[in-house]
């Protein structure tokens, strides 16, 4: 089942929110080469269940990299701090908004296994996480294994989204205005969040290539026609180029996606600052449009609202993360250079004798030994599958030989194969004859 049908609406993603299509990958990127992830069912079932835990901060709490900081509240001159919580809404909104909330490219099945979505700006996964993931930053140009997760696992990768939109609300007041100074900026309002959503695409305004400024002459007069995430003949807005990000995502959590005849969550109603009212168009004038934007500070738009969103069960967290085991098919491969110069790749199958969706990376001893990709993931048996039982439920992991890397006579490299997730480890040791004709490059008949 490929997905086809999202062509559009991915290459209008690219073209309104990251302002320009799909190009090739920067080469700064944190992988060279797209790893693979896991998407879930069409119904992005697992997704919004993964975005409840992110937001009630349960999938790795006292993470620095995955765990919420604690959350602030109050105005400039007395703010505090609160368990980190995060409305559930957001989270599934803005995931639609950058990547129809997929982990994969559209390329890749419903329920199965597919290179990991990665746009022409390093953003990454569900909810196109840029921030940490625009180089390598493990050791010898290696990713880290948190970038690691970020790119391949759904959950993870969700809940570095949600990090990412917290550290955006706690730059007020230092670097951002402050929503709601009449209810103590209370962040379980979900209105309060309008400066942080701004933030998650960019705190840009007039002059800047992507303006998210409400009042950017560019978004021509208010009231406009809400944006819609809905049907097409639904009376509402449908191009992204003509709101700024933020009232893209309200107007996605109040009229939602449809996926085969379904909405994927219940319409949330949400609140803009009304532009014709001056308790709101004063604050967001463009002449107030200066760090640190304390002319910027607005009370909360009304009518406001609170998510109701239970915090889910530990249960749901387990049948999310699951208990994976890292499983590598071969630990002993054999290859020989041809006496062309050439040799043939090997393929090594990496599984998942656990539960749920296991993340690993692959890094090699040896320059002439080449592993691809670097990074991807093996699904459980209790792991959904589009195919059932015809799934490819293991990761692949192919092993290239670069012949004029080597030395004469025969030689010996390893391949760390790793879990982030279980701290598991294991190696494939390769062995490689080297044979050949006398003349080419790099090989020595032996």
């Amino acid at each position: 089942m490929k997905r086809f049908a999202l062509v559009a609406l991915v290459l209008a993603i690219a073209a309104s929110v990251s302002m320009g299509e799909k190009a090739p990958r920067a080469t700064a990127c944190a992988f060279s080469v797209a790893p693979t992830a896991y998407e879930g069912p069409k119904d992005r079932s697992l997704n919004l269940k993964a975005m409840d835990l992110a937001a009630y901060n349960m999938i790795a709490p006292g993470n620095t990299f995955f765990g919420l900081p604690r959350i602030e509240k109050g105005l400039r001159e007395k703010r505090s701090s609160v368990e980190p919580v995060i409305p559930p809404i957001l989270l599934k909104s803005i995931s639609w908004i950058e990547s129809v909330t997929t982990q994969t490219t559209r390329d890749a099945p419903f329920g199965g296994i597919g290179p990991a979505l990665i746009s022409f700006d390093c953003g990454h996964g569900v909810m196109q996480v840029t921030s940490g993931m625009t180089v390598p930053l493990g050791t010898d140009g290696f990713a880290t294994p948190d970038q690691l997760l970020v790119a391949t696992h759904y959950a993870y990768n969700i809940a570095r989204g949600a990090v990412i939109l917290a550290d955006k609300w706690n730059a007020a007041p230092d670097y951002r205005p402050i929503a709601g100074t009449d209810t103590d900026s209370n962040p379980s309002i979900v209105e309060n969040w309008y400066f942080a959503v701004w933030s998650y695409n960019g705190f840009t305004g007039p002059g800047a290539k992507r303006s998210n400024h409400p009042m950017d002459p560019v978004y021509g007069a208010w009231p406009r026609t809400p944006y819609s995430c809905g049907a097409a003949n639904d009376g509402f807005g449908h191009n992204r180029g003509s709101y700024p990000y933020q009232e893209l995502v309200w107007g996605c959590a109040t009229r939602p996606p449809v996926v085969d005849g379904r909405q994927l969550w219940a319409p949330f109603e949400l609140s803009l600052p009304d532009l014709n009212d001056s308790r709101w168009r004063n604050p967001l004038q463009l002449a107030n449009w200066k760090s640190p934007y304390v002319g910027m500070d607005m009370p909360t738009p009304l009518p406001s609202h609170v998510d109701g969103t239970p915090q889910p069960p530990t249960s749901i967290l387990y049948s999310i993360l699951g208990l994976p085991k890292l499983g590598v098919h071969k630990s002993n491969i054999s290859i020989t250079v041809k006496d062309d110069g050439t040799a043939e790749p090997q393929e090594v199958e990496i599984g998942n004798a656990g539960t749920g969706v296991l993340a690993w990376g692959a890094t090699s001893s040896a320059s002439w030994l080449s592993v691809s990709p670097a990074a991807g993931v093996a699904i459980a048996n209790d792991v959904y599958c589009s195919a059932g039982d015809q799934c490819e439920r293991d990761g692949k992991l192919t092993l290239s030989v670069n012949p004029s890397g080597l030395r004469s006579g025969s030689q010996r490299a390893t391949v760390r194969v790793y879990s982030p997730q279980t701290k598991d480890t294991q190696t494939i040791t390769v062995t490689i004859a080297s044979v050949g004709k006398t003349g080419v490059p790099g090989i020595v008949k032996n």
